[in-house]
C-alpha cells in the first residue's frame, strides 16, 4: 500500500536558520518556586528559580481562580563585589538607622561597626554612588521599606554565610512572578509553568492554601532566638511577638540551615503540623535519597523537646500530631535529616487544628455504585467521605474532607469496573478462607499483627489467574505479601514487591512511589479444583490503617499510558518528538495504536503505534502553522484489541525525571501543554512517498524520499538519526528536485524490529566577531525534527 503522509517543514533561506520544531538545547527550566504556595484571596510575589529563563513571557497555572504575571527576569547573582557589599551596608545602615528613630525610646544609632563606604565625605559617597550599583536581587527592592526584621534578614542571607555558596547554575536565574489567587479559588496543588521566546518549561507545584501565610526570616535558628544577638546587624533587634495560629509558614534550608519558628498554642489545642516539601519537589537529580527529606522537632518554652517526626508513615514528609498540654509560647524547628541544603529545599509548614485523615475505609468504590467511607483521624467533625465513583476518568482519585471551610490532608481511593466485596473475618487459614467468585475486588484490612487473609475460589487447569494490591499506591501503611496455593498448601506463585519496569531507563513507572510495596501476581493453574490467595504483611503490623483492594480475577491483559514531556514548546507549523510510554498489565503484550483525542483542527500525531513487545516509542505531533494566544492542553488515547474487545486508556501526561544521580521515574502531571510560538516564515507542506512502514532488510538498504509542494531551500541542510534502532545508519542524503532522498541501511546482525524514525535536521552556519567579521568557525544549529516516519527491520 502507498503510504503518503503530510509533513511540515520550515521555509529555509541562504543565512537565516529558523527551528520548525522543538530545539533540544537550552530548553527553559524551573527548579524551584518560592513560596511554594499562597492564601485564597491574596495578591503575592513569588520567585522561580531555573535555567534559561531569559525572555520569559508569561505564566499558565492550571485550574481556575488563579493567575500570574511576570515582573522581571533577574540574571545570577555572581559574587558581591567589594564595592558592591559596602554599598549594601551602607544602605542597609541607613535603613536601619531609620527604622530605629521610629521606635519608642529608641537607641541610639550603632556607629561602632561603620563600613568604609560609610566614613567617606558626602562628596566621596555621591561619586563612589555613581559608579557603583546596587545588584538586582529581589531582597533588596523597595528597601527603603523594610522592617528592622526583614533588613536582618537581608544581611543573613546575602552575607552570613550564603554569599560564599557555589552557585548552580541549574538554579541561578530567577524571575520575579506577581500572582493573584481569587477567594473562591480551589484549594489544592496547581501546576505553574513559564513560557519563553524558546518554549514552555516544566511544571511546578503551586498550592493554594486557606491558612494565613508567613515567610521565614533569617536569621531564626536556635541561637537567633536564645541568644542576645552580639552582631551590628540585629544588635537593638527588637524581640519578635510570637506566631498566632492558625499559620501557614514558608521557609528554605540552605546548607547546615535550622529554621526555628516560635508561636503561641493554648492547652488542649490538637495540632496538626503538616510538612509540604517532597510533594512540592519530588525528585532532585543531584542529590541523595533525592529528596529533601524534611526533620520536624517541637520545643517548649525551655527547650525542652515535646515531638519529633521525620515522615509520616512512608512519605518522606512529615505530620506531627500533638495536643497542647499547657498555654504558653513553643519553638518549631525544620532541618534537612543530614544538613544538606540549597535555594529548591522548598518547604511549606501548616500548624493548625485542620482536619486530618488517618484511616479510611473502604479505599475505593466500584465504578457508578454508590460508595461512602468511614474515616477517622485529628479534628473530624464526621467519620463519613463520600466517594466519587462516577464511571469514567481515573482509576486512582483524590478527595478530602471539608467542614467549615477547613480542609483535611487529601486521600487517595481506586475506583474500578469489576465487582466487590467485602473481607470477612476469621478468614486466617485454609478452613476459614473467604469464598469468592471471579472476578472480584476484595475490600480488607490487616486489622492486627499476624492477621492472614486468605480467599478460595474454583478454578480450572489451564486458566491465568492474576492477583494484585493495592495498598501502598491507596496510603496505605501495609507492605504486602501475597501467596497462591493449591488446597494441600503447595505455593504455585508468590510476590513481595512488584516494581512496574519498561525496557529501557526506568526503574519504576509510578511516579512518585520509590517503595514498591504493593504485590502482584501472575500464574496459570495447573488442574482443577480449589485455589487460595493468601495476603499479609510482610512485617507483621497491621491495624486499621491498613486497609487494601485486593484484585483477584483472570488475566485477560490491559495497559495505562505515560506521555512525555507535559510541556513542550515549537514554532507555528512545528515538529516535536515526544514519548510515550505502555504500562502493560496481566500479559499483554500486543500492538496499541495512539491517537489524538479531540484535538484542535491541524494537530497531527505521526507514528502512533506501540509495536506489540515494546513499551514505548517515540512519536511527533505537528501543530498549526498559527500561534495559539496560550499553552493548549491535548490528549492522548490507545487502544487495543484485547480478548476481542477494544480496550480505550487515556494517556497521562508526566515528565522524566531524575533521583539521585541514577533513578529515573516518571511523575504524573496534571496536563500536557503544548506552546506554539509565532514565526516569521510560512511553512510549506512536504509528503513523504513510500510504503508504510519503510522496511529494511537486514544487512541491505531502502531509500526514503521527502518532497515538497511548496518552496522550500534544502540546500546545505543536513540530516542525522536522532536515537535510531540499533544497526540502523542514514547515508548518501542528496538534494533532489523539490526535497530530498536518502538511504537507510541495516546491519547484518540487526534484529527485527519495529519502530518510529526520527529524523534531525541541521544547517550550519559561520560564527562572526562582533565587528561582523567571520571567524573561521561554523556553528550547528538543530532545526527541528521530521515527523516520525514508521519503519521496520526485517530478515532477508
Amino acid at each position: 500500500m502507498v503510504f503518503t503522509q503530510k509533513l511540515m517543514f520550515m521555509v529555509l533561506t541562504l543565512c537565516v536558520t529558523a527551528a520548525w520544531g522543538q530545539s533540544n538545547t537550552r530548553e527553559p527550566h524551573i527548579g524551584y518556586l518560592y513560596p511554594g504556595g499562597g492564601q485564597q484571596g491574596t495578591v503575592i510575589q513569588i520567585t522561580a528559580g531555573g535555567q534559561y529563563l531569559n525572555g520569559v513571557t508569561d505564566v499558565y497555572i492550571s485550574g481556575k481562580g488563579i493567575h500570574g504575571s511576570v515582573i522581571k527576569y533577574i540574571r545570577p547573582l555572581r559574587n558581591i563585589q567589594k564595592e558592591q557589599r559596602q554599598l549594601i551596608q551602607k544602605r542597609l545602615k541607613e535603613v536601619r538607622d531609620m527604622r530605629l528613630s521610629e521606635l519608642p525610646n529608641h537607641p541610639h544609632p550603632d556607629n561602632r561597626n561603620l563600613d568604609e563606604a560609610a566614613t567617606l565625605s558626602q562628596k566621596e559617597k555621591d561619586a563612589k554612588a555613581e559608579e557603583v550599583k546596587m545588584p538586582d536581587y529581589p531582597l533588596l527592592y523597595d528597601l527603603e521599606n523594610k522592617s528592622l526584621r526583614e533588613l536582618a534578614h537581608i544581611s543573613s542571607v546575602l552575607f552570613f554565610p550564603r554569599n560564599k555558596l557555589q552557585m548552580n547554575r541549574q538554579l541561578a536565574e530567577m524571575v520575579l512572578i506577581e500572582i493573584t489567587i481569587d477567594p473562591d479559588a480551589q484549594p489544592g496543588s496547581r501546576e505553574l509553568r513559564l513560557t519563553t521566546k524558546t518554549g514552555l518549561t516544566n511544571p511546578m507545584v503551586f498550592q493554594v492554601g486557606l491558612l494565613p501565610e508567613i515567610r521565614e526570616l533569617e536569621p531564626n535558628n536556635r541561637q537567633a532566638y536564645q541568644v542576645p544577638p552580639n552582631m551590628a546587624r540585629v544588635r537593638n533587634l527588637p524581640k519578635e511577638k510570637a506566631l498566632e495560629l492558625p499559620v501557614q509558614l514558608n521557609g528554605q534550608i540552605m546548607p547546615g540551615d535550622v529554621d526555628r519558628f516560635r508561636f503561641r498554642a493554648n492547652k488542649g489545642q490538637q495540632l496538626v503540623i503538616e510538612v509540604q516539601a517532597r510533594s512540592l519537589i519530588p525528585y532532585l537529580a543531584d542529590a541523595v535519597p533525592g529528596w529533601f527529606q524534611a526533620v520536624l522537632a517541637l520545643y517548649d518554652s525551655s527547650g525542652k523537646e515535646m515531638a519529633f517526626a521525620d515522615d509520616y508513615r512512608f512519605n518522606p514528609d512529615p505530620v506531627l500530631f500533638y495536643k497542647i498540654p499547657e498555654n504558653g509560647e513553643y519553638e518549631l524547628e525544620i532541618r534537612d535529616s543530614i544538613y544538606r541544603g540549597r535555594e529548591d529545599f522548598v518547604y511549606r509548614i501548616a500548624v493548625s487544628e485542620q482536619p486530618f485523615i488517618t484511616q479510611m475505609f473502604p479505599l475505593g468504590g466500584w465504578a457508578g455504585v454508590e460508595t461512602v467511607a468511614s474515616i477517622t483521624g485529628w479534628n473530624l467533625a464526621g467519620t463519613e467521605l463520600p466517594l466519587d465513583t462516577r464511571p469514567g476518568g481515573s482509576n486512582i482519585r483524590r478527595t478530602a474532607y471539608y467542614d467549615e471551610k477547613c480542609f483535611s490532608n487529601s486521600v487517595t481511593y481506586a475506583v474500578d469496573t469489576l465487582p466487590e466485596c467485602i473481607e470477612t473475618e476469621s478468614n486466617n487459614t485454609q478452613e476459614d478462607a473467604q469464598l469468592i467468585e471471579l472476578p472480584k475486588i476484595i475490600n480488607g484490612r490487616i486489622a492486627e499483627s499476624g492477621d492472614v487473609d486468605m480467599f478460595r475460589f474454583d478454578g480450572r487447569a489451564g486458566d491465568k489467574i492474576v492477583a494484585e494490591v493495592y495498598g501502598r499506591r491507596l496510603n496505605s501503611p501495609l507492605d504486602s505479601l501475597l501467596r497462591l496455593t493449591d488446597s494441600s498448601g503447595n505455593v504455585l506463585e508468590w510476590n513481595d514487591d512488584h516494581v512496574l519496569k519498561d525496557s529501557h531507563l526506568h526503574k519504576d513507572v509510578m511516579g512518585l512511589v520509590t517503595h514498591h510495596a504493593d504485590s502482584y501476581l501472575l500464574a496459570e493453574l495447573p488442574n482443577d479444583g480449589n485455589y487460595y490467595v493468601q495476603l499479609t504483611d510482610t512485617q507483621h503490623h497491621g491495624g486499621g490503617a491498613y486497609g487494601y483492594r485486593l484484585r483477584i480475577a483472570p488475566a485477560q491483559g490491559d495497559f495505562a499510558l505515560r506521555v512525555t514531556p507535559s510541556s513542550i514548546g515549537l514554532r507555528a507549523g512545528g515538529t516535536a518528538a515526544i514519548w510515550v510510554h505502555a504500562l502493560r498489565k496481566d500479559g499483554f503484550d500486543g500492538e496499541i495504536d495512539v491517537l489524538l483525542k479531540d484535538a484542535p483542527v491541524s494537530f497531527e500525531l505521526c507514528g502512533g503505534r506501540i509495536p506489540a513487545g515494546r513499551n514505548r516509542v517515540r512519536v511527533t505531533l505537528t501543530v498549526p502553522p498559527k500561534a495559539a494566544a496560550e499553552p493548549v492542553a491535548i490528549q492522548l488515547e490507545g487502544r487495543a484489541n484485547i480478548g476481542g474487545h477494544t480496550i480505550k486508556r487515556l494517556a497521562v501526561a508526566a515528565d522524566d525525571v531524575m533521583q539521585a544521580f541514577l533513578y529515573r521515574h516518571l511523575v504524573p502531571a496534571q496536563e500536557f501543554l503544548v506552546l506554539i510560538q509565532k514565526t516569521r516564515w510560512g511553512v510549506p507542506p512536504v509528503e513523504l512517498a513510500g510504503n508504510s512502514p519503510v522496511r529494511v532488510p537486514a544487512g541491505g538498504s531502502a531509500q526514503v524520499r521527502i518532497k515538497t509542494t511548496g518552496r522550500a531551500n534544502f540546500k546545505g541542510v543536513q540530516l542525522q538519526l536522532n536515537e535510531p534502532p540499533e544497526g540502523l545508519t542514514m547515508h548518501d542524503v542528496t538534494v533532489v528536485p523539490n526535497g530530498l532522498s536518502f538511504q537507510l541501511k541495516a546491519g547484518k546482525d540487526a534484529v527485527h524490529i519495529a519502530d518510529n524514525l526520527i529524523v534531525e535536521a541541521f544547517r550550519e552556519s559561520v560564527v562572526k566577531r562582533k565587528d561582523g567579521k567571520p571567524t573561521g568557525q561554523k556553528r550547528r544549529n538543530s532545526m527541528g525534527v521530521f515527523p516520525a516516519i514508521p519503519i521496520e527491520i526485517v530478515q532477508r
